[in-house]
């Protein structure tokens, strides 16, 4: 390997270990970790931070700089234009088969937003416009993402449900969630709307949107019959597939 190369690579890893740490550390923690002396890792970290891709925090610890925010953000638009491309014929294949509105979303925060959408053309149906914000932690588009979602993200929801029932209970549902492959919900952010969601994912397994069949509840009776929930989970999985094979 040559010393470019090596270079290359330790740089690369102390990002790695930056974004894995969820915090600031110091010069020789990152070394620690990186498993490089000391003098190396100030070095390295002086060139990364001229970059903007590192910045020094309080009391001279190292975060991630804003530049990293930058490609994050544009790689994010990347993937969200590609999942509207291969989602929404599936979508419309979706909302075919079962009548149904289809919705697709992303996690934005402590919320899920709708980034595409599918009406049903039935008189009576669900309706849902592209930027609408729904609850993280309530519903099927949101509880189909917040499931599969780092440790770190959920135990930041517990921390805004107060009520100690609520939390145990959301716990619970989540972990059948993922033991399942998807949510099912009635009246939790609509009246009378009954939601089936499932995960999207990307090529490592991170979850990244989800993919819901919504409608009036009083035709779940109906749906529950004719197979809407392996619908619903057979049409995610395809997106995720076909999602991965252009990444």
């Amino acid at each position: 390997m040559s010393n470019s190369t090596q270079t290359l690579k330790r740089g690369l890893d102390i990002l790695f270990v930056l974004a894995e740490a969820g915090t600031t550390l110091s010069v020789s923690e990152i070394a620690e970790k990186v498993n490089i002396p000391e003098s190396t890792a100030y070095r390295l970290l002086q060139t990364l931070e001229k970059l903007g891709v590192v910045g020094r925090r309080e009391k001279g610890r190292i975060g991630l700089g804003m530049k990293i925010l930058y490609l994050a953000n544009s790689l994010a638009k990347q993937i969200d234009l590609r999942l509207n491309e291969i989602a929404k014929p599936i979508m419309k294949k979706l909302t075919e088969e079962t009548n149904e509105t289809t919705v697709l979303t992303i996690r934005s925060g402590f919320e899920v937003i709708c980034i595409e959408s599918c009406s049903s053309t039935r008189l009576i149906r669900f309706v849902v416009e592209n930027g609408k914000l729904l609850p993280l932690h309530q519903g099927a588009s949101g509880k189909a993402i917040l499931a599969f979602e780092s440790e770190q993200i959920i135990n930041e929801v517990m921390k805004n449900i107060e009520d100690e029932n609520h939390r145990i209970t959301l716990l619970e549902e989540l972990n059948k969630i993922r033991m399942d492959g998807y949510c099912t919900t009635f009246s939790e952010v609509d009246k009378d709307i009954f939601g089936v969601g499932a995960p999207i994912f990307d090529n490592n397994g991170k979850v990244i949107a989800s993919l819901t069949v919504a409608g009036p509840i009083d035709r779940w009776e109906e749906h529950s019959k004719t197979g809407v929930i392996k619908a619903v989970v057979d049409s995610a999985d395809e997106i995720t597939k076909l999602l991965i094979d252009l990444i």
